[in-house]
């Protein structure tokens, strides 16, 4: 297949792979991040109320951290089929078991009514959620980017990228509203179940327009010259080990990075800076929208100047930012930790934007659901799995911020060394 072949879809079912692309994933990792913000919130005296609060924080990051284990289950299951059945299908499949899974914990009793099941369950529906994002972001990737115009694969592969910021300031503002229509005590009792709960209408509204859109021509082809990898996991795992691994480590920081930002920043805040709720969730939101702008940005220049120049970038950013990050942070000041999330977040966004083209071009078209979704899912577990249950522990055994940053450089400078190493690139198909 050539690039022609991939831009021959028309406009409107380009406008609505793209919005069937940033919808999906917003409605995703929308999931995805109010599981966070609640860990970060309320998951301690809900589901581990016999612990102290310090402890109580950390188990609930834990079960973040868990469902990072079943990233790369997920990436290898639905890459599996989205090589070998379709990419669509997978789209769907990926969204319905979010949704199952989101609500599942809406409707989880506490600790308090059915004792120890109450964190085992919640261990259960979070390991679902790690299987769905497994593949889910390696789906709406390809088919944004395999339906691409020739010339515009950073530009189509951003729609998939800006669902995380999306989603995020999508779960920070109800958990805002609902904070702020509700009283402490009735957010304690059954406030926080309704961001969960919403996710039935989300679910049903990323069906509905996922379901419209056509099979990715890339995949079309394949099928119909009988070209699909019979065990594309295999098959990668054989052709494109350096590629893997440079995939995976390249992503470290980010994923790092991200979940100190978006997870674990929300804790250190309220509980170690005595700042309120809404004054950090705002900080969040403001950083978010700054994640997403530069994401957008950095995607379209990726399609001028190549994937690897804006990557290192980003990246050299990552390295430089997180001890004034920290610093600015500490001072409470709200003026100033706006400035400070926002170029943080900008350093996020050029070391994400170009992502989705990067990885498709990565590995052949035969497995190349397979390869980005292993090497996304592997990256993540290895950054962001446990990213906010060290930078809780690093800041209680040594009462500061600044041993965090040390841990965010130290990620940075990893994924660096990866981005190096890129070429560019292995197929443009």
């Amino acid at each position: 297949m050539t690039e022609a072949v991939a831009s021959t879809a028309g406009p409107a079912q380009l406008r609505r792979v793209a919005l069937a692309s940033a919808v999906g994933t917003t409605i995703e990792w929308y999931d995805y991040f109010i599981y966070s913000t609640a860990a970060a919130l309320i998951f301690g005296s809900q589901f581990f109320s016999t612990l102290e609060p310090a402890s109580a924080t950390l188990a609930a990051f834990a079960t973040l951290g868990v469902g990072f284990i079943a990233r790369p289950v997920g990436g290898i299951l639905w890459g599996h089929f989205g090589d070998r059945v379709g990419r669509k299908a997978m789209l769907v499949a990926s969204l319905l078991l979010m949704g199952v899974a989101t609500v599942g914990v809406g409707l989880l009793p506490t600790f308090a009514q059915i004792g120890v099941w109450a964190p085992v369950l919640l261990l259960v529906l979070r390991l679902l959620q790690g299987l769905s994002a497994g593949g889910e972001w390696g789906g709406a990737a390809l088919m944004a980017v395999e339906h691409a115009p020739a010339g515009q694969k950073g530009r189509y592969g951003a729609y998939s990228q800006i669902g995380v910021p999306a989603g995020l300031i999508l779960a920070q503002l109800v958990f805002v509203l609902v904070g702020a229509t509700l009283t402490d005590e009735q957010f304690a009792a059954w406030g926080w179940r309704l961001p969960f709960l919403l996710s039935i209408v989300l679910v049903a509204v990323g069906l509905f327009i996922r379901l419209r859109i056509e099979e990715s021509p890339v995949f079309r082809e394949l099928r119909s010259g009988r070209e699909r990898a019979r065990l594309p996991m295999v098959e990668v795992f054989r052709e494109r080990p350096r590629e893997l691994l440079i995939a995976s480590v390249s992503f470290i920081a980010n994923t790092a990075i991200g979940y100190v930002f978006l997870a674990y920043l929300l804790s250190y805040g309220t509980s170690v800076l005595g700042l309120s709720r809404t004054l950090m969730l705002t900080v969040v939101i403001v950083g978010s929208v700054s994640w997403l702008v530069s994401i957008i940005v950095a995607a379209r220049w990726s399609d001028r100047v190549g994937r690897k120049p804006v990557y290192l970038v980003g990246s050299v950013l990552l390295v430089v930012w997180p001890v004034p990050f920290f610093l600015l942070i500490d001072t409470g000041d709200p003026a100033l930790m706006v400035v400070s999330v926002i170029v943080l977040t900008i350093g996020l966004g050029l070391s994400y934007g170009p992502q989705s083209a990067l990885f498709a071009e990565m590995f052949e078209a035969r497995y190349r659901y397979s390869g980005a979704s292993f090497s996304y899912a592997v990256g993540a577990v290895l950054g962001g799995g446990f990213a906010p249950v060290v930078a809780t522990a690093l800041q209680s055994a040594t009462g500061t911020s600044l041993s965090v940053a040390a841990y965010m450089i130290a990620t940075a400078v990893v994924s660096l060394l990866a981005v190096l190493a890129i070429r560019e690139p292995v197929t443009s198909r």
